[in-house]
């Protein structure tokens, strides 16, 4: 079974904003056992949306469409989607009563023809009902092929996906069960890593694919198994397990759900263990705050934050001795331990994360190089340190930092367990 993700609209293409649709459109069609095949972007040019769709049917089983369905003349899809199944626009009366609800609900505007027009839909279409928008969902058979057109708008897409389309896909197929499984490594590159666990791999099974994912100092493991007997993938995927965990225990930090970020996972042990986390940050400039609260539930592990980029902020607000940084430099283990120290004391946390260097693209101080970052983590029973050098790229060195300190914080809380 496989799907082909479109998605719609010129805003993509000149980078104005980032396509996070097919991404979520792609792990929930792999949670229920459909695989993408393609993933494309197009503009709002019924040339190109036809002849995608042709390529689409010809691909896949499952074509999904996002985006061009608003109200205005330069949202073309569902009249391009008419053309294609040489069908007509009718007007659903569901649809417009669904509209005219929310214009007298949110709107002190009059509902005008435009907004009228998104009640139109090919006649072959089953709406698929949105309920925070005025544009419907469509779902259309033709040809042994499904074809779902939806809003480009992120939290509506994701509304259906959830509600409408994944409930009729696993209706309408038999859909194999799919299980990853992708264990953390750190400290041994890719290369020296698969030469290490080369035999292990050349002897997987035919149904169980291996993928190296590196990053930044660390390298994933992801384990693939797709098949219609469940107990028969499980079972295997844990064998291989059992034979891969002696040859990586020394660099394994932790085996990552399909979907879980290192923060996600981070969080949920500290939710479990009742514990909490703050941060101090200097050169990541909030960045890991960041990482921890674009989650739903951060509240209940994240405590807070301290930006001090600025040296005297470091002095005014969490109270760093002037004397340490005189001494010491700004960029040091003494003043990132002791940054970790105070948001520990400040925010009344188990844990505390504390990031100070020189990012770039000029040295802040004359004792370290461009590229050192100190990070420290404090918990209840001390502080410990550790310097790096990040490279001479800014970005590089603030993202570096920020998995860095994930990192030393999940080793912490394992070690502590």
């Amino acid at each position: 079974m496989q799907a082909e993700i479109i998605t719609i609209g010129d805003e993509i293409l000149i980078g104005q904003i980032i396509d996070t649709n097919s991404a979520y459109i792609a792990k929930a069609l792999n949670k229920i056992g459909v695989s993408v095949y393609q993933i494309t972007s197009i503009q709002d040019d019924k040339t190109h949306i036809l002849k995608a769709l042709k390529e689409a049917e010809g691909n896949a089983d499952i074509i999904i469409i996002t985006g061009g369905l608003g109200p205005t003349k330069d949202d073309i899809t569902k009249h391009t989607l008419a053309e294609y199944f040489n069908d007509s626009l009718v007007l659903n009366q569901d649809v417009l009563k669904h509209v005219e609800h929310i214009f007298a609900r949110y709107s002190s505007n009059p509902i005008s023809q435009l907004n009228v027009n998104q009640a139109l839909v090919p006649s072959m279409a089953t709406v698929l009902h949105n309920e925070y928008g005025t544009a419907p969902g469509m779902w259309i058979e033709h040809n042994s092929r499904v074809f779902v057109s939806l809003p480009g708008v992120p939290f509506e897409m994701k509304e259906l996906i959830d509600i409408s389309v994944l409930p009729r896909i696993q209706s309408k197929y038999k859909c194999p069960f799919i299980m990853h499984k992708t264990y953390l490594t750190y400290g041994l590159g890719e290369s020296a890593l698969a030469e290490r666990i080369e035999a292990w791999e050349d002897a997987l099974p035919k149904h169980i694919k291996l993928a190296y994912l590196p990053n930044l100092g660390k390298v994933r493991l992801r384990l693939s198994a797709k098949g219609f007997d469940k107990n028969a993938i499980v079972s295997e995927m844990d064998r291989q397990e059992q034979l891969l965990m002696p040859q990586i225990k020394d660099i394994f930090m932790g085996i990552e759900g399909f979907e879980d970020t290192l923060e996600e996972q981070i969080g949920k042990t500290l939710t479990i263990l009742g514990q909490s986390v703050a941060t101090a940050e200097s050169c990541t400039g909030g960045r890991i705050a960041e990482q921890f609260t674009s989650h739903p539930g951060a509240s209940e592990y994240f405590k807070g934050s301290v930006v001090s980029y600025a040296t005297q902020a470091k002095i005014d607000v969490l109270n760093i001795p002037e004397a340490l940084i005189l001494e010491h430099s700004v960029v040091s283990a003494a003043v990132a331990e002791a940054m970790a120290m105070q948001a520990l004391k400040m925010f009344k946390s188990d844990y505390a994360i504390a990031t100070t260097g020189n990012a770039g693209p000029s040295k802040a101080t004359d004792k370290e190089e461009l590229g050192t970052v100190f990070i420290a983590i404090a918990s209840k029973t001390g502080v410990y340190s550790e310097k790096f050098n990040l490279g001479d790229l800014r970005i590089k060195v603030v993202n570096k930092a920020v998995d860095k300190a994930l990192e030393m914080l999940q080793k912490e809380i394992l070690k502590n367990r």
